[in-house]
């Protein structure tokens, strides 16, 4: 067996997403994850993935043939101007705004923009301003 090695940030070890038009996320995801500078890990006839997000349709065996409602996600950036390449890919790419780029009151410098992908998840690019990180993520390897 080939060596397999994840990466993870912080809280969350991944997110599935059931989606009814698997094309249209693809395009959307693919977009606003390239954006904050995240590839596809890699795709299959009723998913796709990358990093700790998973997309499937309902035909999935996880998803065990039923849609799973609206979900919050938030993506980190490295910066505003990463927050800002997100919402124009986001709109550009089949998603709706639910907030423009700019500052929030959750506390001081947390600079975040929120889209609507195709099926009404609510999407989000936060940057939290200047902050150190211990790690830049976990490395599991087996």
């Amino acid at each position: 067996m080939e060596t397999q090695e994840l990466h993870r940030g912080r809280l969350i070890d991944h997110i599935q997403l059931v989606v009814q038009d698997l094309p249209a996320s693809k395009v959307f995801y693919e977009a606003v994850l390239g954006a904050l500078g995240i590839p596809l890990g890699g795709e299959a006839d009723d998913y796709f993935w990358a990093d700790e997000l998973f997309v499937s349709t309902a035909e999935s065996a996880a998803a065990q043939g039923a849609l799973t409602g609206r979900h919050h996600l938030a993506f980190q950036a490295r910066d505003r101007a990463m927050v800002q390449a997100f919402h124009a890919a986001a709109l550009a790419h089949g998603g709706r705004d639910n907030g423009a780029p700019g500052e929030r009151p959750y506390h001081p410098g947390y600079y975040a923009a929120f889209v609507l992908d195709p099926d009404g998840n609510n999407i989000e690019a936060v940057y939290h301003g200047e902050a150190n990180r211990s790690a830049a993520s976990v490395r599991i390897t087996f």
